[in-house]
């Protein structure tokens, strides 16, 4: 658990060559996918598409995700019981389709042992910076003209799960919020939210 107490900035210290400010703190879905195909030229593709995969569908900090272990996930049943950082509620995530295969494969490939989903080379389990740097390199490759940084696949989420018109409730507790108001700023861009104010 001592993982989950280290720092979610996005790193100060990647050399990324981009100047242009962010237009937003989100990517859309096909970003997203974007970013997944990049990761996969990485030299640990798959384990780097992942990664980016798991913490987009469930909202995961970076250090939620190098906290993950293979006793959080039940594949038989498809199930990941998400333990949150900052005091959020625990909860248990179904996984997809997608989801299910990628982890299923990343288990099959990998050659170190170790409790945790995403390791180094050496079988330790992925840093929080290591995570952060390989994210903001990722971007970089996919020719994103802003920095892209971890914490962007966790707001993400949020944005997609509302723009999709999911109760507000729901993505609270879905992505651990304690309060509410942390998932308002979502429903605030939600493309739908004024369609019906004129009607000619």
């Amino acid at each position: 658990m001592e993982n989950l107490q280290r720092f979610e900035q996005p790193p100060t210290a990647v050399n990324v060559t981009v100047s242009k400010r962010r237009p937003r703190e989100y990517l859309t879905e096909c970003e997203i996918e974007r970013l997944m195909k990049a990761a996969e030229d990485n030299r640990w593709g798959h384990r780097d598409a992942t990664a980016i995969l798991i913490a987009y569908r469930h909202g995961l900090r970076a250090s939620e995700l190098v906290a993950l272990r293979w006793n959080d996930i039940e594949l038989a049943t498809g199930r990941l019981h998400v333990r949150r950082a900052k005091a959020g509620a625990t909860s248990v995530h179904p996984i997809g389709g997608k989801e299910m295969r990628a982890l299923r494969r990343l288990r099959r490939e990998t050659t170190v042992h170790s409790p945790y989903v995403f390791v180094s080379e050496r079988g330790a389990p992925l840093s929080v910076a290591g995570y952060q740097r390989m994210v903001a390199r990722t971007g970089e490759s996919a020719g994103f003209g802003f920095l892209v940084h971890s914490h962007m696949l966790r707001h993400s989420c949020g944005y997609k799960l509302a723009n999709d018109g999911q109760d507000t409730r729901a993505i609270q507790h879905y992505l651990g919020h304690r309060s509410i108001a942390s998932t308002v700023r979502y429903t605030a861009l939600a493309p739908d939210r004024f369609r019906n104010f004129w009607k000619d």
